[in-house]
């Protein structure tokens, strides 16, 4: 159910934001089990959420530690503007 899965992915994003460090799940457990408590599917989704949050962190530090290895800027780049109708 989208509703489930999108409140779940909210929630994982809040919790790795108050996160300093991955290693320190006590947060993470707390809520979990809080919401698994009256939820077992909420639960599911929120702890799949985080893990793929994390999966995603993971991945955009590898790319990015490829840029720098390659020297490759994804500054954003000036659009030229056409030249002016007559």
């Amino acid at each position: 159910m989208k509703m489930i899965e999108d409140l779940a992915d909210e929630m994982a994003m809040e919790v790795l934001r108050l996160q300093e460090d991955d290693s320190d799940n006590t947060l993470l457990n707390e809520l979990s089990e809080t919401i698994g408590a009256s939820s077992q599917t909420m639960q599911e989704a929120f702890l799949t959420a985080v893990r793929v949050r994390r999966a995603e962190r993971r991945a955009r530090a590898l790319i990015a530690s490829k840029k720098k290895e390659k020297g490759i800027d994804d500054a954003p780049k000036a659009i030229p503007m056409p030249p002016p109708e007559s």
